[in-house]
């Protein structure tokens, strides 16, 4: 397991559309998943021991992010192949389980991963209302533990904000995670 840190925010980037299956049998494209004030892309997976200790943290930023006119995504890119854990069933099954009120999409072709330059799970890209760039941290200071439950809430406050102003907070904090599973 390889942990990376993905590059600071490219403000003003456009998010890349896509069309992609998500666990609920539809098929999901930006436009149908944006948000009034903006969306929250998230490159998740089963098996990422970093993802593992903040996807119930996840499930309550993006459900309180809603009452902000911010919707959420989440999209699994890793090779199912090679790691099992992260397959479409249990894509259903972790989603179900868990309450997401997202969209959990399956990138099997990795193109969106790549076309997003997503590095690592989990890999967080916010996005205004305009769909332009302007959070690319972490959710907060966990690592492959939960950080305190009093932590700074990193990408809610700066999802927030980029709710309120449509610009995101200048100073971010890298995410951290396992690498993205490429195929060969």
């Amino acid at each position: 397991m390889v942990s990376l840190q993905p590059p600071v925010c490219d403000f003003g980037k456009p998010a890349v559309d896509f069309s992609l299956p998500g666990v609920d049998g539809k098929v999901w494209t930006l436009d149908q998943c944006r948000g009034e004030n903006g969306l929250l892309v998230m490159f998740i997976c089963n098996h990422c021991p970093y993802v593992k200790a903040i996807v119930d943290r996840i499930v309550r930023d993006t459900g309180e992010l809603l009452n902000h006119g911010v919707k959420s995504v989440a999209i699994m890119s890793n090779d199912a192949a090679e790691y099992p854990e992260d397959s479409f069933d249990n894509m259903c099954q972790i989603s179900a389980e868990l309450g997401f009120s997202f969209p959990y999409m399956l990138d099997e072709s990795q193109g969106v991963a790549k076309a997003y330059g997503a590095v690592c799970t989990p890999d967080f890209f916010g996005y205004n209302g305009n769909l332009e760039l302007q959070y690319r941290g972490r959710l907060d200071e966990s690592r492959k533990e939960a950080a305190a439950d009093d932590v700074h809430r990193d990408l809610f406050e700066a999802m927030k904000q980029v709710a309120d102003t449509g610009r995101g907070p200048e100073q971010q904090i890298p995410s951290m995670g396992c690498s993205i599973k490429w195929r060969e």
